[in-house]
């Protein structure tokens, strides 16, 4: 839990500084740059973290007009909250190979890579709301967009799909595989 939550404030807040970087105050005025947990929790998605292991933090707001770069500024924050859990994940690899911990510090840094690499990787899914959708109406040409708008309006029903049907057959094993990857890179430190 512990883990999944740093995961959490640390995506938003990777979020908030991005579009911060790039000149759009939203989040900072919305109180959204920090990295103080309660900021970015969702009443629900919290809730169902704690009791399906599955949720969500409060979207940060920003405002693409305000953004200096108008063609991929949006890209750029939404892909900034997937990279902060890159960087966690590789953290906690590096750190399992660092330090040779003992049982509780290593189950600990485990569940941080995991977790981080899960977030990572589901959040990049281009299936609205995740951060992959952003990325994906960013990068494409004016005439695909219909592509978002076909999302946009059944983006849920297939999220919803995807998670109770195909999570556990293709993204878990992908996100274990990845998982594995990240400890075993840093196994001969």
């Amino acid at each position: 839990m512990v883990t999944f939550l740093m995961g959490l404030t640390i995506h938003e807040f990777g979020h908030a500084l991005a579009a911060d970087l790039q000149g759009d105050r939203t989040a900072r005025n919305a109180g959204r740059l920090t990295l103080d947990p309660r900021s970015h929790l969702d009443p629900l998605g919290t809730t169902l973290i704690v009791l399906a292991g599955f949720g969500w933090g409060k979207p940060v707001p920003f405002n693409p007009r305000n953004l200096r770069n108008k063609r991929f500024g949006t890209a750029l924050v939404a892909l900034a909250g997937p990279m902060t859990n890159v960087v966690l994940a590789l953290i906690g690899g590096a750190l399992i190979g660092l330090l040779n911990p003992g049982e509780t510090l290593l189950t600990f840094l485990y569940f941080m890579v995991l977790y981080n690499v899960l977030m990572a990787v589901f959040n990049l899914i281009p299936i609205p709301p995740l951060d992959g959708s952003r990325i994906l109406a960013s990068l494409l040409p004016p005439s695909r967009q219909h592509v978002v708008f076909f999302l946009d309006k059944w983006g849920f029903l297939l999220l919803f799909v995807l998670v109770f049907f195909f999570s556990r057959p293709f993204l878990y094993p992908l996100i274990l595989r990845i998982s594995g990857s990240v400890i075993s890179l840093f196994s001969g430190l």
